[in-house]
């Protein structure tokens, strides 16, 4: 965690409000094998991050001067500032931050918690744009503050159906369980393989030896990604209806050419996809265990050609990343991370190689996109928590 973002939001609530606010950390997360399985109810293996949202939260009763019928909302990364009132919410016409900070208070009232007005003040250290789920971290800092504020009773897991509810209805994306779960559940130094069905992980003590993860952020997110996402699982949905089960994740691929006739040939390619990464996400565990990195390194890959060529996630930014990395004998593993058209890769890489592979991708990227990409270690966090 950031002390120097701890310093700014703190000091920044000290600047407009009256108090001691609580204040709540809420990591951003890495997904190593196991994308777009989530909402369909399968196997995923994130872990939270060292990067993520400091949010600074008090009741304004607590506080001298502030209106009793305000809260306030303050995005410090944006410059931006906006009120409601959480007796009569006006949740029509969101964006931006403001539907994530307002659809999770709308959500937890649906639950029929009484969540009185609050002056939040937030920042974070997660690139926009690069896939490690600021919008997680962001709304599971909002929904663990005002349980703490309000006394409302709420488990860590209610927490994160809010978080993802407030997506869905507030935001419009689809998602899984995934990213909140990652944020919220986080241990140090370990990631979790995540049954998505019974929301059960199992947490896995990250110990690569001579090897680490290192991501590069392409800097840029294409515009099809929402729409592109949604309508993805609507496939996924369909085919599972076809075959009258739940959903994929109970689907093998002799299942799925009962029913190749009634998809079009890249719907089917698409669905193929979510039950090979399924079984990969498994494989990836026994190789973990076993500490077969290489193997592990070729699942990786093989998770990044389904993404590109089957699940058509990717983007030429993304995959020119992961061509350099199979060029370079020291990485062992690449692929596209998150839900795709932008964002990071994510690198198995040896230690000793990592400096110059920095280098020689952000000069070849540089070079091909006339932009630069931007290298990061990441060092794996507890999830949300308070300071």
């Amino acid at each position: 965690m950031d002390k120097s973002l701890v310093k700014k939001v703190s000091e920044n609530f000290a600047q407009n409000f009256s108090g001691e606010p609580v204040l709540i950390y809420s990591p951003g997360r890495i997904n190593i094998i196991g994308e777009h399985t989530d909402y369909n109810a399968g196997f995923v293996f994130p872990a939270a991050i060292d990067k993520g949202i400091v949010a600074a939260i008090q009741k304004v009763d607590a506080q001298k001067g502030s209106p009793k019928d305000r809260s306030t909302a303050t995005a410090i990364d944006m410059d931006e500032t906006i009120y409601f009132d959480t007796n009569n919410l006006n949740t029509e016409n969101l964006s931006s931050w403001h539907a994530y900070v307002i659809g999770v208070v709308a959500e937890t009232q649906k639950l029929g918690k009484e969540v009185g007005n609050f002056n939040i003040v937030f920042g974070g250290n997660i690139p926009d744009g690069a896939g490690m789920s600021s919008s997680a971290a962001l709304e599971n800092s909002v929904v663990f503050g005002i349980n703490e504020l309000f006394e409302l009773g709420l488990t860590k897991y209610e927490m994160i159906l809010i978080s993802q509810a407030a997506e869905h209805n507030y935001v419009g994306v689809k998602c899984g369980i995934m990213d909140q779960y990652a944020s919220m559940f986080g241990i140090e130094n370990s990631a979790l393989l995540l049954d998505c069905r019974t929301a059960k992980a199992e947490p896995f003590a990250i110990d690569f030896g001579d090897y680490q993860l290192l991501l590069f952020n392409t800097n840029v997110k294409h515009k099809l990604s929402d729409s592109a996402y949604n309508d993805r699982r609507a496939v996924c949905e369909k085919t599972a209806e076809l075959l009258g089960i739940e959903a994929l994740r109970d689907a093998t691929e002799e299942d799925l050419e009962k029913v190749k006739d009634q998809l079009s040939e890249e719907d089917f390619q698409k669905v193929v996809y979510v039950v090979q990464e399924n079984n990969r996400a498994q494989a990836a565990a026994v190789a973990m265990k076993e500490g077969n990195l290489e193997e592990l390194g070729k699942l990786i890959y093989g998770s990044h050609n389904g993404l590109q060529n089957q699940y058509k996630v990717s983007c030429d930014e993304l995959d020119f990343l992961v061509d350099l990395a199979k060029e370079t004998p020291e990485v062992l593993g690449a692929r596209m991370m998150g839900g795709g058209f932008g964002g990071c890769t994510i690198n198995l890489i040896k230690k000793t190689a990592v400096a110059d592979f920095k280098e020689k991708a952000v000069a070849a990227y540089t070079e091909k996109f006339g932009h630069a990409c931007s290298p990061y270690e990441v060092a794996l966090s507890d999830g949300t928590h308070k300071i």
